[in-house]
């Protein structure tokens, strides 16, 4: 009787676990598609009879959703037929490819597009307001530190610092200005009479700017910059991004994608090596959904990219539970999840990346290597206290296999450290043993192990059984 409450309940929980997976994955569908609608009629309307500004921020870390907000509000001048862009910035910068989404969308824009720097115009936020045709600063900010660096403040290797000059060099030439400049602010190298000349890399106040044409005037406010540029009667509309568009934009930092991936994965793992448990999966297709809706409703996710994924997978899978060692299989699977996550992270037309810079792709690259790894990382420190903690155990269903392979909803018999038995299936790690009468499905300890093999009892448990393989003798 206790056994069938017990079979109940645990095929109870696998319902409900299934069941609010659905209903969350369909909820969060509909909530980023409504938000995606919302957000982009969320503007005030205006007066047909002023000139219209657009006012978009960059106030914070420019990342992928700081581009993709802005590409939105964008979007949104362009369509209520905006006079003007103004930017009001304040940043000291964030991801290259990011900023140059930006400063693509700024040099290639049928309008005017103004910037006011509030404070900090730094590293990517220099090269955006490079773009701009005109640049206003408030009295006491600065422009310019645009070194390529990493997460501690290093500077990259040269090959890195040269795709940044040339970006800021061509944006600068765009906009008539001196090129030479752009290139001081990223390379301590170059030497400027009268302006860098001290081997540090260049950075411009206000007033070292204005006369170097990187500052078409001194403001102190929105109002007052757009004053200066004409537009002091103009009707003026701030875009603010929606709930859900901050939303995406979190989902969609390489920080965030770097733990979705690790809990995809993860979950997968714990899964496939104790399957039944239902959680790990839960788990595991909750992170896929929060990591491909988003990139999928900004196109950056393709259908044959998420195929791909899926493959690398399966191929995974098939390698630990089905082909002995580790070989094709597993290295294929390993490439394609790879390239297939790496590939959902750029703006890829279909297989041609020509569009993709070098920079963009490693850092995809990096952030998928990074999740890959963090997750090979928990997989080898905490796996076990994980499958061993009270909570999983209360979700286990203990059981052994009996001749015929049919599972016995009781524990009829626990093997002690120290027994021996022989090997029935391929343990890839998982499989089945033989022990006297009892047939029992364990892990290997160690990989692979052929069947027929001797197998020694390591730890037994009801998280798992463990087993290591016993040389033959001699």
């Amino acid at each position: 009787m206790a056994s069938n409450v017990r079979q109940r309940r645990f095929t109870l929980f696998n319902t409900l676990i299934n069941t609010k997976l659905i209903f969350i994955g369909s909820f969060l569908l509909l909530l980023l598609h409504a938000g995606s609608t919302y957000c982009s009629n969320a503007v005030a309307a205006v007066d047909s009879n002023q000139k219209i500004v657009y006012q978009l921020d960059i106030k914070n870390e420019i990342t992928p959703g700081q581009a993709r907000n802005f590409a939105k509000g964008f979007a949104q001048a362009l369509s209520d037929k905006a006079d003007i862009i103004l930017i009001h910035m304040n940043t000291y910068g964030g991801l290259l490819d990011a900023a140059d989404s930006i400063r693509t969308t700024i040099l290639n824009s049928p309008i005017p597009v103004i910037v006011f720097i509030d404070n900090n115009a730094a590293s990517a936020g220099a090269l955006i307001a490079i773009a701009c045709n005109r640049i206003y600063m408030r009295k006491g900010s600065s422009i310019g530190a645009a070194t390529v660096v990493n997460d501690q403040a290093e500077a990259l290797p040269d090959k890195y610092q040269s795709y940044m000059r040339s970006m800021m060099r061509s944006t600068a030439e765009a906009r008539q200005r001196d090129p030479r400049i752009a290139e001081a602010m990223v390379d301590a190298r170059i030497s400027i009479a009268g302006v860098s000349d001290s081997g540090k890399v260049l950075t411009l106040t206000s007033s070292e700017a204005l006369p170097l044409g990187y500052c078409n005037g001194i403001a102190s406010t929105v109002d007052e910059a757009l004053l200066l540029d004409g537009y002091a009667n103009a009707q003026k509309t701030v875009f603010h991004p929606g709930v859900l568009d901050r939303l995406i934009g979190w989902l969609i930092h390489p920080a965030v994608s770097g733990v979705l991936i690790l809990l995809m994965l993860g979950g997968l793992y714990y899964e496939l090596q104790h399957p039944g448990i239902g959680l790990p999966l839960a788990v595991a297709l909750c992170a896929a959904l929060l990591y491909f809706a988003p990139l999928y409703l900004e196109g950056l996710a393709q259908n044959w990219e998420i195929l791909l994924v899926a493959g690398g997978v399966l191929l995974v899978a098939a390698e630990i539970f089905i082909f002995p060692g580790f070989g094709i299989a597993g290295i294929s699977g390993i490439v394609l999840l790879l390239f297939g996550l790496t590939a959902t992270l750029v703006r890829n037309d279909g297989f041609d990346f020509s569009g993709v810079s070098s920079y963009a792709f490693a850092a995809a690259t990096a952030t998928v290597l990074t999740g890959m790894a963090s997750a090979l990382l928990l997989f080898l420190i905490s796996g076990k206290f994980i499958l061993e903690s009270a909570y999983f155990r209360k979700m286990v269903l203990s059981t052994t296999l009996n001749d015929g392979g049919k599972i016995s909803e009781e524990i009829v018999f626990m093997p002690t450290p120290g027994s021996k038995g022989i090997a029935m299936t391929v343990l890839k790690p998982s499989g089945k043993i033989r022990i006297g009468d009892h047939i029992l499905v364990v892990m290997s300890e160690s990989g692979y192990v052929a069947p027929g093999q001797a197998v020694e009892i390591v730890s037994a448990g009801r998280s798992g059984i463990v087993v290591r393989m016993v040389p033959d003798e001699a």
